[in-house]
């Protein structure tokens, strides 16, 4: 493994970690079958971290045997059984939470600070949250509704669930599918992204050494086209959850519809910001920084069209410009930078594209361009702030995910608000106004399936995170996600000895 210009110990020893393969099935790893590598590549050099087998449609058919074989015991375990598992699971990852910090960190190219600071700790609370909820799996009381039969409610685990992650924020992907999924009794395959699967086996490895049984958790690596697809349609998956593209959500659906699958769907998003003309313009500016920039702006969520009211809007746009020109590219492991690369290469040339399009019908007020020097070789894109496009452009139309927020003036609150809605997508958004009933008002007409006032990007375990519109349906963390993997039996029975009888005769007449 190469580690440019910093010393083994401060990285992740991945090829040491992944020796015996990137597949992770009935409780072992094991090398894919497909008969093809790939590369894991550190964004920030451009240098491998480790090759690994692909996994093939063989191994899916292996893994969806494992959760299949796992599924009635785990199943059949009390919730506080498996709360108890999810305790410990919690507690082997927060031991581990540097190991994860800096595996993130290499595959994803996320400054270190980031990922110590919110996706580690993030996804130690969802397992907490987790293991608390598997104790609340309720269904509803009995009661008399019909006669002289009693009827009650059971909430039950689907089976085995087939989960596609993506590669901006793997390790909280991977907690977001599979915690709600085991805390509900069913077993699950996750398919990570091939860019970035470190994290994922990390995590499947904690659970087996925190007894969650074998088969509960498997991991499965290789690409969409050839795994994904086989993981989405194969006859003994119950359940698909995925969450990426609403190019590739569209697909994931097709296949599932054929054999009639639960669909969970967390797709693109387009995030409208929306300042008010009473906003704090400081606080404000500082969001859209914070908002837009989070991740390299490899975020569903993030700020990506700021519509700020015509009196504000030029200070708006000189201020957010100067707080950009302030933000530190660099190695992602050192501890003074703000902004690591993008994932690769190939997605900071499809940002750039975006950006030299947009010269030719708005003006890039700072940023628009890729570093020069050492950075040069990573997969680097200064922040850069778009100002002037119109509404139906490409740049406010597109989800670009890239460092790149647009931002546009309105006049009314009426039109602030129908711009922000004028998008297919509807994940999240923000409002900002120091006035209590304008901020009431965005709250309902913004189509979204989140939206802060004041601020941009914060979650919480005890929340639901999901879209609108083409952003998708289902919900991700809170009690609703937990729903969303079970599935609801009625149950009645006769509390006499001539009901069944007397039916009969009704319907039948006397014999």
């Amino acid at each position: 493994m190469h580690n440019p210009g910093i010393a083994t110990p401060d990285r992740f020893p991945a090829e040491e970690r992944f020796a015996e393969g990137a597949q992770y099935i009935a409780g072992r790893l094991t090398r894919g079958t497909s008969g093809r590598t790939h590369a894991v590549v550190d964004p920030a050099s451009g240098e491998e971290v480790l090759t690994y087998e692909l996994a093939g449609t063989a191994d899916v058919d292996r893994a969806v045997a494992a959760a299949r074989a796992a599924f009635p015991g785990w199943a059949g375990a009390t919730p506080g059984e498996r709360s108890d598992a999810l305790h410990r699971f919690a507690a082997v990852l927060a031991d581990r939470a540097e190991d994860f910090a800096r595996a993130e960190s290499l595959q994803c190219g996320k400054p270190l600070k980031l990922t110590r600071e919110f996706d580690v700790p993030g996804t130690i609370d969802n397992a907490a949250f987790f293991a608390g909820a598997a104790r609340h799996l309720q269904g509803q009381s009995a009661g008399e509704y019909s006669g002289d039969h009693t009827s009650y409610v059971r909430r039950e685990p689907i089976g085995v669930v087939g989960s596609i992650a993506p590669w901006n924020y793997p390790l909280q992907m991977a907690a977001w599918k599979i915690l709600p999924a085991i805390a509900a009794g069913n077993t699950i395959v996750l398919k990570p992204a091939e860019l970035t699967p470190l994290t994922s086996l990390l995590f499947a490895q904690a659970a087996t050494d925190a007894g969650i049984p074998d088969g509960v958790i498997n991991i499965v690596t290789g690409t969409g086209r050839v795994a994904g697809e086989h993981l989405v349609g194969h006859p003994d998956v119950a359940m698909t959850s995925f969450t990426g593209s609403t190019a590739v959500g569209k697909r994931v659906a097709e296949v599932a519809t054929a054999s009639v699958k639960r669909l969970h769907l967390e797709l693109g998003g387009k995030a409208p910001f929306v300042v008010f003309d009473d906003a704090d313009l400081e606080a404000a500016a500082h969001g859209a920084v914070a908002g837009s920039l989070i991740n390299t702006g490899q975020d569903c969520t993030a700020a990506t069209r700021a519509y700020v009211q015509r009196p504000l809007y030029d200070a708006f746009v000189e201020r957010t410009a100067a707080l950009m020109e302030t933000v530190r590219l660099g190695d992602p492991f050192a501890a003074r930078t703000d902004l690591g690369p993008l994932i690769s290469h190939a997605q900071r040339d499809r940002v750039a594209g975006f950006v030299d399009r947009a010269r030719a019908y708005a003006r890039v007020v700072t940023g628009g361009e890729a570093p020069e020097g050492e950075l040069a070789k990573g997969a680097y894109y200064r922040p850069t702030l778009i100002a002037d496009a119109a509404q139906d452009s490409e740049v406010v139309q597109s989800e670009i995910f890239g460092p790149v927020l647009v931002v546009l003036p309105f006049d009314t609150d009426d039109e602030g608000l129908a711009l922000a809605n004028d998008t297919p997508y509807g994940l999240a958004a923000s409002a900002w106004s120091r006035d209590v009933y304008r901020a009431n008002r965005a709250t309902r007409e913004i189509k979204a399936g989140c939206v802060w006032i004041n601020d941009h990007i914060p979650i919480i375990s005890e929340m639901p995170h999901g879209g609108y519109k083409s952003s998708g349906y289902g919900k991700d963390m809170s009690a609703y996600s937990f729903e969303e993997y079970t599935q609801i039996k009625h149950v009645m029975f006769d509390n006499t000895a001539v009901a069944a009888k007397d039916w009969h005769r009704t319907v039948f007449g006397d014999r």
